[in-house]
């Protein structure tokens, strides 16, 4: 089946799994789910002694279908995750000339309004405020306050056009925005999703690699397809060798 029938076929034992028992990887994921498969593969030539002490068919071919639904969580997740880092970079790059344009404009309304309080005080209480949002609002706030008062604008050779821009400007920044910042309920959830289908796949392999270790442990050539070669590998990094002349 395809990653997304696995996933679709076993969301609802995933999702069964505690909240406290989802955990995330401790490895990445690419290279678990990879061992995974590999590890379905090298114990397909076991079935008949792994069946004598309890690990069925049945148990070893659930790896693959965990596999698949633990990939196709963690491709949603990175794409959510993914889509807030794009939006965020977005927002860097764009934020400085909304920022200017809402500068230019309070800059312009305050010299042409400057005889009319009302309209002067109108430009005050835009001008209130110094977050993200306020920015936004402002833009919009702008351009309606300009379209409703544009004689004074017009009448200092203000391009009318800019008030269109403002309000452009507000609605794309305004939804650049929520993405940058993401939906941190609906991320929270695909991440605990995913962590979720990993314990449901490591459930799997550990049963499956203890069963190999546990019938293999002194046939060095079938035994070592059970191991973790990340783990094996990190744990050799790790080791320190002893040096070819100790000194005393």
């Amino acid at each position: 089946m395809a990653n997304i029938d696995d996933y679709n076929a076993r969301f609802n034992e995933i999702i069964a799994i505690p909240d406290e028992k989802a955990t995330e990887p401790v490895m990445p994921v690419d290279v678990f789910l990879q061992e995974a498969e590999n590890l379905y593969q090298w114990s397909l030539m076991d079935v008949g002694p792994l069946s004598a002490i309890g690990i069925g068919p049945e148990v070893v071919n659930e790896i693959p279908v965990r596999a698949g639904a633990c990939r196709e969580a963690q491709s949603r997740w990175f794409k959510d995750r993914n889509s807030q880092l794009e939006a965020q970079r977005q927002w860097a790059e764009q934020s400085p000339q909304a920022y200017a344009l809402r500068d230019e404009l309070l800059h312009t309304f305050r010299y042409a309004y400057r005889n009319d309080a009302a309209l002067l005080a109108r430009v005050a209480g835009i001008a209130e405020g110094a977050t993200h949002a306020d920015m936004i609002q402002d833009l919009n706030d702008l351009a309606v306050l300009g379209n409703n008062n544009p004689a004074l604008l017009q009448a200092i050779g203000f391009d009318l056009g800019r008030l269109s821009l403002a309000a452009d400007t507000s609605d794309a920044m305004a939804n650049l925005l929520a993405l940058a910042n993401g939906d941190s309920a609906s991320q929270s959830e695909t991440k605990k999703i995913r962590d979720k289908a990993y314990v449901y796949l490591k459930e799997s392999v550990d049963q499956v690699r203890e069963a190999g270790k546990y019938l293999f442990w002194k046939n060095e050539n079938r035994y070592k397809g059970y191991v973790s070669k990340f783990w094996a590998d990190s744990n050799r990094q790790k080791t320190p060798t002893s040096p070819a002349n100790p000194v005393d």
